[in-house]
């Protein structure tokens, strides 16, 4: 399950090393929201691992599926996690293998134990491998570095202060700090997503948004119009609210 991410490389060297090229697909949902330099890393990482890249797309991006299915993803629920990751993915595995023939690696690492259980009862019945979940114990520093002695430049959403590179720092289950830093880095793709929700919002009539505002005690959605307003006017924005990506390691 190749994401475009640095672990993900990580786990697609160790799966090569021990079983050989003939024997591994690297397999790549497309959210047509990702950030251009994933492609790049895409091309320049598959060809120096000597493999062709597969890929499944949807056509649509995560604000057409938050239209369709009048709901908009959230840090609890991120239907744009089902329908553009683990739909395509699931399809494409149960047309091209079977369980008793395939074995499937993702790129969790140690700091995740406690979704692999879910993650396993999702997949069922294939088998699931997690190398990076077994000693050594590695965090993505060391991997971003191994890529770079291997003459390989990670995709830029790490150096601009991403967690993780999927969706283009755009990510629902995110929280304030990394829209936040969205915002900072890529203003006009901020923007795009800053439109689409007051758009849903104005069609549906419903007071929802990706982001929660926590402050007083209560919570109640926060739009992103209003985080950047905030940000804007200098007032406080809970920069340690980051999130992150569960897009393989949520259970449907």
């Amino acid at each position: 399950m190749w994401s475009g991410g640095i672990t993900s490389w990580a786990v697609a060297r160790m799966v090569i090393k021990n079983h050989g090229r003939d024997a591994v697909v690297l397999l790549f949902a497309d959210t047509s929201t990702e950030d251009e330099d994933l492609y790049r890393f895409n091309r320049e990482a598959t060809a120096q691992l000597g493999m062709e890249l597969v890929t499944v797309k949807d056509g649509r991006d995560i604000w057409d599926v938050f239209d369709d299915k009048q709901y908009i993803g959230n840090t609890r629920i991120a239907q744009c996690s089902h329908v553009l990751k683990q739909d395509p993915t699931r399809a494409w595995v149960a047309d091209n293998t079977t369980p008793e023939t395939a074995i499937l690696y993702i790129g969790m690492d140690w700091s995740e134990p406690h979704r692999i259980p879910g993650n396993r009862a999702k997949w069922a019945p294939w088998r699931v491998e997690y190398p990076l979940t077994e000693p050594p114990y590695r965090d993505k520093d060391f991997w971003l570095a191994e890529a770079r002695r291997a003459g390989l430049e990670p995709t830029r959403m790490y150096d601009l202060g991403f967690s993780h590179a999927n969706c283009g720092g755009g990510c629902v289950r995110a929280g304030q700090g990394q829209w936040a830093r969205l915002l900072e880095v890529f203003p006009e793709r901020y923007a795009y997503h800053e439109e689409r929700e007051r758009q849903w919002r104005a069609n549906t009539g419903k007071d929802v948004a990706v982001l929660r505002d926590r402050r007083g005690g209560q919570t109640k959605p926060l739009t992103l119009e209003a985080l950047r307003q905030r940000i804007e006017a200098k007032q406080s924005v809970d920069m340690d609210d980051i999130g992150g990506c569960g897009c393989f390691t949520e259970a449907a």
